[in-house]
C-alpha cells in the first residue's frame, strides 16, 4: 500500500509541476497587472505545437530529422516566442482595455482562446498528436525503488521546480522584482524616478505569456500535443490561483505542486474523486479565507 500511495504522489507531482508552472504565470500577471488573462492556456498549447513544429519540420527542412538539440532549442527558443507573441496581445489590444473592467480582459483574453483553438484545429486535426522529439539522454527509466519513474518526468519535474524558485526571486528579492511590484501600486511615483512604467507591464505581460510556453515545451514529450490541451487545463490553473491566493507568486508555486500530490492521492483513496477534489478544496478555502491561502486580505 505504501508503494502505491509514493507510485501515485509521484504522478500527482508530475501534473504538480505544469499547475504550477502555468498558475505561476497567471500569478505574474494578475498579481502585477490586474489582468485575469484566460487566453494562457491556448498560450501554453501553442507553445507545445511550436515545440512540434521546431522538431517535425525544420529537421526535414535542413535533412536530419533526428537531432535532439531540437527538444533543447525549443526550452529556449519556444518562450521566447510566445512571449513576444504574448507582448504583440498587450500592445495591440489589452493596453487600450487597463482602465476598464477586469471582465472586458478576461473576455477579450478569452476570444483570442477561441482564435488560437481555431487556427489549430483549422491546420492540424482536433486529436492529438505525439511528440517524437524526446532526446536520447532523457528516455529510458529510474528505478526509485517503490516505482519505475521516466527519466523525462523526472527531469520535468526538476527543472520545474527550478525555474518556479527562480521567478519566486527574481520578483520578490530583486531591484527589479520591487519595481514591477512598486509600478503597478503607484505608477505614477514610479514614473517620476525615469522609470518607463508602460514598457515594464509590457514586458511583464510578454514574461508571464513566455512561462505558458515554456510549460507548453516541456509537457509536449508527456501529453498528446493538440488543440484543446490548454482548454483541458485552464479551468484547474484558475482553480488553483484562486487556491493560494491572486497575484501571490509563492501561492502559486506552492498550491500547483500541493494540489498536483492532492490529486494523486485522491486516486489511491477514492479514483472517481481525483477530477473533482481541487474545486472541493477551492470551494473550502474559498469559504475559510477568500483571499486565498497566500492572498493578502481585504
Amino acid at each position: 500500500m505504501l508503494k502505491l500511495i509514493l507510485a501515485q504522489a509521484m504522478l500527482g507531482l508530475n501534473n504538480g509541476v505544469f499547475y504550477a508552472m502555468l498558475s505561476l504565470g497567471l500569478a505574474v500577471i494578475f498579481g502585477l497587472l490586474n489582468v485575469v488573462n484566460f487566453a494562457h492556456g491556448a498560450l501554453y498549447m501553442t507553445g507545445a505545437f511550436l515545440a512540434l513544429i521546431l522538431y517535425s519540420y525544420l529537421g526535414v527542412w535542413i535533412g536530419i530529422e533526428d537531432l535532439p538539440i531540437y527538444f533543447w532549442a525549443a526550452l529556449f527558443i519556444v518562450p521566447i516566442l510566445i512571449g513576444a507573441l504574448g507582448i504583440l496581445i498587450e500592445r495591440t489590444m489589452l493596453r487600450w482595455l487597463y482602465r476598464f473592467d477586469p471582465i472586458y480582459s478576461l473576455l477579450l483574453t478569452f476570444g483570442i482562446t477561441l482564435v488560437l483553438q481555431g487556427l489549430f484545429v483549422n491546420f492540424f486535426s482536433a486529436s492529438g498528436t505525439p511528440y517524437p522529439g524526446q532526446p536520447e539522454s532523457l528516455r529510458g527509466v529510474v528505478d526509485l525503488g517503490f516505482m519505475i519513474f521516466p527519466k523525462y518526468r523526472l527531469f520535468a519535474i526538476g527543472f520545474s521546480i527550478v525555474i518556479c524558485l527562480a521567478v519566486w526571486f527574481i520578483i520578490e528579492r530583486t531591484r527589479i522584482g520591487a519595481m514591477l511590484r512598486a509600478g503597478t501600486e503607484n505608477p505614477d511615483l514610479v514614473k517620476a524616478f525615469g522609470i518607463n512604467v508602460p514598457l515594464m507591464v509590457t514586458l511583464t505581460f510578454g514574461f508571464g505569456t513566455g512561462l505558458a510556453g515554456l510549460a507548453g515545451v516541456l509537457a509536449a514529450p508527456i501529453y498528446s500535443v493538440g488543440p484543446l490541451m490548454g482548454a483541458d487545463l485552464i479551468i484547474i490553473i484558475f482553480a488553483v490561483v484562486v487556491i493560494g491566493g491572486m497575484g501571490s507568486i509563492m501561492g502559486a508555486v506552492v498550491s500547483g505542486f500541493a494540489l498536483g500530490l492532492v490529486e494523486g492521492l485522491t486516486k489511491v483513496f477514492y479514483a472517481p474523486a481525483a477530477n473533482t477534489v481541487i474545486f472541493f478544496l477551492m470551494v473550502v478555502v474559498l469559504l475559510v479565507r477568500p483571499a486565498g491561502l497566500f492572498g493578502r486580505q481585504s
